[in-house]
This record gives C-alpha cells, structure tokens and sequence, in this order.
C-alpha cells in the first residue's frame, strides 16, 4: 500500500510508480497463472495489484457523479465520474490524503460519453430500464468490447485515480437483449479486475450479488446499491469476511431502517438521492 494520508504525491512520482507495479504485476502474474475454477467456469488467475490502494474495511467516503464535486467533506474516499471530473479535482482531493475512485460503465453503452461512437452497433442492446440513452452491451463479444474498456481505464490511471467502480457488470441478470450466461459475467468481471490491477488501479465490485463468492480473489472492494431494499445483504458477508470493505447505498429506506443493520455488518453505508449529486447522509 502506498497512500500516504495527509500527503501528495507528485505527477511524475505516480505515474512513475504506476508503471512499476504494471511490470512488477505482469511478471508474477505470468509466474503464478492458472485457471481458476469458479463453479464450472474456467477463469483467469487474478492479476495481483502491488502498491494498490487499498481500503480499510471502515472507510468514509462520498459517491458523487452529478453537479460540481463537493470537496469539502472529511472523508478518507471519493467516488466520481471518470470523464465529467476535471484532473485538478484529483489532485485537490489527493493534496488532501483522500483516495479518488473513478467511476465508469463497463457494461453499458451512455451515448453521451466522448467515446460512445466506438462501440459497434452489433453489440448494443437494449435499453437499460430508466436510464434514458444507455443501452446493454454484448459482453460476449470482448474483441469488439475489451478496446474502449482498456482505453477508459487508462484513462482513468493517466487522471490519477486511485481505483475504478465498474458499472453495470451484472448483465447476465438482465434483460439485455443477448443471451448472456453466468459463465460470461463472470469472465469480463474478471477480465476488467485484472486490467484495472495492471495499471495499478484497486477494483471494485458493483452489485452482481449472487458472483460475489466466485468473484472474491479478483476485487479489492464492492459497492452495493439498495441490498436492505432487497434483503439481499447477507451475499456480501464474504467480502467483510475477506478483510475486502463494502461500499453500500440505500435511496429510498429511511436510515433509521438500515443503518443499524449496516453498522453491525461492518458495512460503509449511505443514504444518497438517486440523482448521486453532493446531499449524503452517513450511517457512521
């Protein structure tokens, strides 16, 4: 681990390291591969990540993705667009010892990103329910895929981020248009938790509850959204078990309904709006 709280660490420094713990994670990622069986499906060994940020199973932390990024509050993390997030905020938080996540869809076409004209129409599906201009994407298809991934996630190392949220990683229960299985969720999960850890970047799981256990060697974190709504909390008790924090958000309980329940679970949760601007209400 190389975050220093308090501290900053300059450009030139980061990026200097970044691309030491790359070659150092190709090379024993290349001594160490091996298949790894997740229930039937064979995976990719996990890429490992040193030097990575990695948080604390109690981490404080902000979830913003509209409006201008407050950065007055005191937390330890910052979750935050990847395109609509301007550098110097980065390194503002970073000269503050705040670690800075970006967050981008892997599964999803949004036709309003600079790079939705590289997504070939044959892997665009349907719509996602109640996100207007963002469509499922055929995760099937990763050689059509996998290059706008890893330019936005070299994007994101090239920004300074400190780790990635990956949305919409859970096609595979949805109504996408493709027929999508367990086994190829599980495959791009792992593949975008290896390219993240080779740019030296931590990643995160988002929501896909039921992979959490196949997936659990490969994500440095999770970020759930809405699992006391659903009564599905207890699948992320093995990240917590694992040393791994969760992340977790609830929009519409009042905190009173699932914050106590959250702070025995040892999870970081928050009441945020569904909008995801600068209003936050933390359980602890």
């Amino acid at each position: 681990m190389i975050w220093i709280k308090g501290g900053s660490r300059p450009a030139d420094t980061r990026e200097e390291m970044r691309r030491l713990f790359a070659q150092v994670s190709l090379v024993i990622s290349l001594l160490l591969f091996a298949a790894v069986p997740a229930r039937g499906v064979e995976l990719p060994g996990p890429e490992p990540c040193p030097g990575c940020w990695e948080p604390d199973l109690v981490t404080s932390w902000q979830w913003q993705l509209t409006g201008t990024i407050d950065q007055s509050l005191r937390v330890e993390m910052y979750d935050v667009d990847l395109f609509d997030t301007p550098a110097s905020v980065i390194d503002s938080l970073h000269s503050d010892g705040i670690a800075v996540v970006c967050y981008m869809s892997a599964g999803s076409k949004e036709n309003w990103r600079p790079d939705a004209g590289d997504f070939p129409r044959r892997v665009v599906g349907r719509p996602l329910d109640g996100w207007p201009g963002e469509r499922w994407l055929d995760i099937r298809k990763r050689a059509a895929i996998a290059p706008v991934m890893l330019r936005r996630l070299d994007r994101c190392a090239d920004k300074g981020f400190d780790g990635v949220e990956f949305d919409n990683v859970d096609a595979w229960s949805a109504n996408t248009g493709f027929p999508i299985t367990r086994a190829d969720q599980l495959r791009y999960n792992a593949f975008l938790a290896n390219a993240a850890h080779r740019r030296g970047l931590s990643a995160a799981l988002k929501n896909d509850l039921e992979q959490v256990e196949d997936l659990l060697s490969y994500f440095d974190f999770a970020l759930n959204e809405e699992c006391f709504t659903y009564r599905e909390c207890d699948s992320l008790e093995p990240l917590i078990d694992a040393g791994k924090p969760v992340f977790q958000v609830e929009y519409d309980l009042p905190e009173g309904a699932f914050c106590p329940k959250a702070n025995a679970m040892n999870f970081n949760s928050l009441k945020k709006k569904l909008n995801l601007g600068a209003w936050r209400a933390a359980c602890r």
